[in-house]
């Protein structure tokens, strides 16, 4: 994996690279650096708590988009087992942007879907970055429903810039994709829980994200659009989108507070993208803890829960 460091990551990185340097002539040299070594971890421990604990919105929007962050494949095999990709929406092709399947998680059948980026430029383009054509959310919910004909719980796993806007997936009816996921989901007769691993990012995102319980990971975003996005909306220039990203209230946070998100999942210090197995492990427990509370609610009072769930977002009172 590519090395790729974040601006506010490099005092940690030189620290880090100093006590690599440190061990390697240790090792050829035969001195003991071990006092010197031990002192620099826990200055790097402490530097990384001190900067990981006061992150801007845009610098956990930049994690959020960290190249060598765990995508949906990576949980996948980090997490579930027995995983069988399913191809294709029926209708028109296969969108690798949205990768799907049959899995177990812990024993427990599953049907699993996410949002798939890709790690260099070929894979990139073969994923269109992870933005979603309309038969990507097709294909999506074509799985969803032999979910719920076989009775199977639905994980979603959301990172996406957006759905693609291009002509074609236009002609091809983007917009209607989207939206007849959101009605089908809302009344899908099977627990659903969505994650939120990386960039949440507008109607792309939601496509795949009505569920009974929706997780989002610590350094994750979730917006109605990108905040350079904003920025040129609201600015007429996409570099103020840090000051967009403080504005709109897209961090776990502000969203667990506004009720629009259920559980933040913590990440290992320094993000997901340091510890692939570190977070796939901790994402999984939550996972199992939520589809057993859910497997124990009875059909209709899961699915009134869920109606009221989606309904409770927005409201607000005027002072």
């Amino acid at each position: 994996m590519p090395t790729y460091t974040l601006e506010f990551e490099k005092p940690i990185l030189e620290l880090e690279t100093k006590i690599q340097d440190l061990k390697q002539f240790a090792q050829v040299e035969q001195v003991d650096f071990s006092t010197e070594i031990a002192r620099l971890e826990k200055k790097v421990a402490r530097l990384q708590e001190e900067i990981f604990a006061n992150l801007t919105a845009w610098q956990r929007t930049q994690i959020a988009r960290h190249p060598n962050r765990p995508y949906a494949l990576d949980y996948i095999r980090l997490m579930l087992t027995d995983f069988i990709e399913l191809h294709g929406d029926r209708g028109f092709a296969d969108d690798r942007a949205i990768v799907g399947g049959l899995a177990r998680l812990e024993g427990m059948g599953l049907v699993v879907l996410g949002h798939q980026k890709g790690r260099d430029t070929k894979e990139k383009l073969a994923r269109n970055f992870a933005m979603a054509n309309p038969e990507g959310y097709r294909k999506a919910l074509r799985l969803m429903r032999l979910a719920e004909k076989f009775g199977k719980p639905v994980l979603t796993l959301v990172d996406t810039p957006g759905a693609y806007p291009g002509i074609g997936a236009e002609e091809r009816g983007q917009a209607e994709a989207i939206a007849r996921n959101l009605r089908e989901m809302s009344d899908l007769k099977v627990p659903i829980v969505v994650a939120i691993t990386g960039e949440g990012g507008s109607g792309g995102a939601l496509g795949i994200a009505v569920g009974d319980t929706v997780l989002m990971l610590g350094y994750a975003i979730y917006s109605v659009i990108s905040p350079e996005g904003c920025a040129s909306i609201l600015w007429r220039d996409p570099a103020k989108a840090p000051e967009a990203a403080a504005a709109m209230g897209i961090t776990a946070q502000t969203l667990k507070r506004l009720a629009v998100i259920d559980e933040i999942v913590p990440e290992p210090v320094g993000g997901a993208h340091r510890n692939h197995q570190e977070m796939a492990t901790t994402l999984k427990g939550v996972l199992v803890k939520a589809f057993d509370r859910l497997r124990r609610v009875p059909l209709d009072e899961l699915l009134e829960q869920r109606y009221q769930k989606f309904r409770r977002m927005g409201v607000f009172e005027e002072g």
